[in-house]
């Protein structure tokens, strides 16, 4: 019973700030001391999710966006964590690419729209560029970093060993800089929704970015509200699923 209790304290802990908000906005609404047009309340909010649902409207843009994320965001992963690894182990190899990722890692991801189109045009190559591009160097340079701290004294232990290069890199390396990635690979994901949304503003007929423009141009602040929500709730669900893989993949953290 106790434990119940605390659970459900916790609960409310956790969302006290979002219930307090959610409150005092539907208050101000209901005393019409808000604009409907420019803030609905969150009464209308919710009645325009439920329509969206039953129409269909917000799985099928939801589906779309969340399939262009994972799928450039798989990419970006893996080839940052390969690529990380090489540039972690090899001073040489790192020096060779330090120039040009330096180059292009400040170089904002929306910048990459004018180009993107020319060479993919508004298909989906495109998008899962913009999304590859957006979160692969903050995966990279966790990865790098996190290889970059392994301790020296675990390093002359393995050399004397002579234990075999890919036996190091999956029994010392990895494991090692296992934290160091796992942050890269959530600071990126929510980068990847960010990506995914200003290619569907600029080029689409589909995704929650889309929607959102296009309720925009009609006025349509709680469909809106809706799309915006939805995809700050996903990115929350994916994080969550990382950190619970985070948690038993790394059990001594």
């Amino acid at each position: 019973m106790k434990n119940k209790k605390r659970k459900a304290l916790s609960a409310v802990e956790y969302i006290w700030l979002l219930i307090v908000v959610i409150a005092v906005w539907q208050i101000a609404s209901n005393l019409g001391l808000l604009n409907p047009l420019t803030l609905p309340s969150p009464a209308m909010i919710l009645n325009t999710f439920i329509s969206l649902i039953k129409k269909g409207t917000l799985q099928k843009n939801l589906l779309i966006s969340s399939r262009r994320v994972l799928t450039g965001y798989a990419i970006a992963a893996a080839s940052a964590i390969v690529l990380g690894i090489l540039m972690g182990l090899s001073t040489h190899f790192k020096r060779m690419t330090d120039l040009i990722i330096q180059i292009l890692k400040p170089i904002p991801p929306i910048s990459w729209i004018p180009l993107v189109i020319l060479w993919f045009g508004i298909g989906e190559k495109g998008k899962v560029f913009l999304i590859f591009i957006g979160c692969f160097f903050t995966i990279l340079v966790n990865v790098v970093d996190g290889i970059r701290r392994i301790d020296v004294k675990l390093i002359e232990l393995s050399n004397s060993m002579v234990i075999p290069k890919l036996k190091y890199v999956f029994k010392v390396v990895i494991p090692y800089a296992a934290p160091n990635i796992f942050t890269g690979l959530r600071v990126g994901l929510g980068q990847s929704w960010m990506c995914v949304v200003a290619a569907e503003l600029v080029a689409s007929s589909t995704g929650l970015g889309y929607m959102i423009m296009y309720a925009r141009q009609f006025g349509q602040t709680d469909v809106v509200i809706v799309g915006m929500l939805m995809i700050g709730i996903i990115g929350k669900v994916m994080d969550s699923i990382l950190m619970l893989i985070e948690k038993r993949v790394i059990r001594w953290k």
